[in-house]
């Protein structure tokens, strides 16, 4: 029976999603659990499997399209089965009783020439014999004509190949030089395209510039046995007793924006132009923070504690501190602010496909424990681009730490329409007099971006100076919480 494959719903915001790749094609079997495509929101990107197994009827949608969620986006059925019921509107695939017409009058023209071939040569018999290669008396017939002319192209090298085949070989990336040609004239037809998919010969459309120039063949790596950028960047084998050819590298390489890296340009170009952001620079004594973590990392386990981090712990005692400046844990509305009560604390995270921020719900009431859990799930989540649309927004404040990176200071910049964001930076050994004496001790930097329009700087630097001495007396901070238990 046939059954349609939707285009799922990722968060209750999300009202369409973008193909940004076909692993199939129409005709190709696939099992439960194989990847059909992939597909992106404005906020993260995820792959389709198969839930059924069968063969791929038909695909209403092309790459780049921007397609309704729980739409049609293609069937999967049995060879032959009826799917006219599950077209969509607005499908961009032509459906298949058009392409069967179109390759049944195709095959109908080539029969009728090949007819009038063999009946005209029947006629002339000698006169219209082929002579040699390129060659043919005046008496040969067009139709005749055509298949030396074809022949003597394809002995020379050249390709020959239908409008069809060529596009199907644009879209899925075949090495059409690797074809066996079946069809007439020696001209390369769909169905040798699609063995050559079969077979692997397989080129991302990145790399098919540098591998279409290759002096040699090259194996993939990639998704299927596709050739990829990186493959082509591997130094080629030389043969014994050849001298290396190099081959100069591209000047440089256009790639397409995906649709997260447009989302974050266009937000961070708004934050920007539309507030008046000032930066503070402030640095506290960490040591507090690495004893408690060095003795986490001893015992933690065996008191069924996650692996938490400085990072956690950064969370953890922002959360605290928040609710006890308003203007900080904000939205500025234009003609309004909005106050909240609790922390949905935004957390940075980097990804293969840019930035994403998912968002902590409710952290001031959340134990350190569970934050560290839970911050660590949403990361993977973000990672993997597995997360729900709907657990990236309605951040209340934002945490971005680029301390592993050995940043000294920066000015991060503010998610609107947050009034103000956090930056972490790296662990520094410092000097200090105590007592008349020198002494070395630990301290990190936090820079504090904040949206002047809504917090003035005094309001912006006690949030600052209350948070540094809760990181310098966290266990303190936890002894008040009455979190030193661990229970939770």
């Amino acid at each position: 029976m046939a059954t349609p494959v939707i285009m799922p719903r990722q968060g209750q915001s999300v009202e369409s999603c973008i193909i940004s790749e076909w692993f199939v094609q129409k005709g190709d079997p696939v099992k439960e659990g194989d990847l059909l495509f992939s597909y992106e929101t404005d906020k993260a990107a995820f792959e389709e499997e198969a839930k059924v197994s069968g063969t791929i009827l038909e695909i209403f949608f092309k790459q780049g399209e921007d397609v309704p969620v729980l739409t049609n986006v293609c069937v999967i059925g049995e060879s032959g089965e009826d799917y006219g019921s599950f077209i969509p509107g607005g499908a961009s695939a032509k459906p298949a009783q058009e392409d069967k017409k179109t390759e049944m009058e195709s095959q109908a023209a080539a029969e009728v020439d090949n007819e009038a071939s063999m009946g005209i040569a029947a006629k002339t018999g000698n006169e219209a014999t082929i002579t040699g290669v390129g060659h043919r008396n005046e008496a040969a017939t067009p139709t005749q004509a055509k298949t030396v002319e074809a022949t003597t192209h394809a002995a020379a090298g050249e390709l020959f190949i239908s409008p069809r085949a060529k596009n199907l070989a644009n879209s899925i990336g075949v090495d059409i030089r690797q074809a066996i040609p079946t069809g007439p004239n020696a001209r390369i037809i769909e169905r040798d395209v699609r063995n050559l998919q079969q077979q692997g010969a397989l080129v991302t459309s990145g790399a098919k510039d540098a591998y279409d120039n290759a002096a040699q063949h090259v194996s993939g790596t990639g998704l299927g046995g596709r050739v990829t950028t990186q493959d082509m960047k591997r130094p080629m084998p030389v043969e014994p007793g050849t001298v290396e050819q190099r081959v100069p590298a591209a000047e440089y390489q256009d790639m397409k924006v995906s649709n997260i890296r447009k989302v974050i340009a266009r937000t961070m170009q708004e934050s920007l132009s539309q507030m008046a952001q000032l930066t503070l620079n402030a640095s506290f004594d960490a040591t507090d923070i690495l004893n408690f973590r060095k003795r986490l990392k001893a015992d933690g386990e065996k008191m069924g504690l996650s692996n938490i981090t400085l990072n956690d712990i950064l969370i953890y005692a922002t959360s605290r501190i928040l609710p006890l400046h308003k203007s900080i844990n904000a939205h500025f509305m234009g003609e309004t602010m909005r106050f909240f009560t609790n922390v949905n604390m935004g957390v940075a995270v980097d990804t293969d496909r840019g930035l994403m921020v998912p968002t902590l719900f409710n952290a001031n009431l959340k134990s350190l424990n569970e934050i560290s859990i839970e911050a660590k799930q949403l990361a993977q989540e973000c990672q993997k681009g597995t997360i729900n649309p709907d657990k990236l927004k309605n951040g209340t404040f934002t945490i971005t730490n680029l301390g592993a990176l050995g940043i000294e200071s920066f000015t991060p910049v503010i998610n609107p329409p947050q009034t103000a964001i956090l930056g972490v930076n790296t662990i520094e050994s410092r000097c200090r007099e105590r007592n008349g004496v020198l002494e070395v001790y630990s301290s990190m930097s936090l820079s504090l971006t904040f949206d002047h329009r809504a917090v003035d700087g005094a309001p912006a630097a006690r949030f600052l100076k209350d948070l540094r001495e809760a990181l310098e007396n966290f266990t303190l901070l936890l002894a008040k919480q009455g979190l030193l238990s661990y229970d939770k």
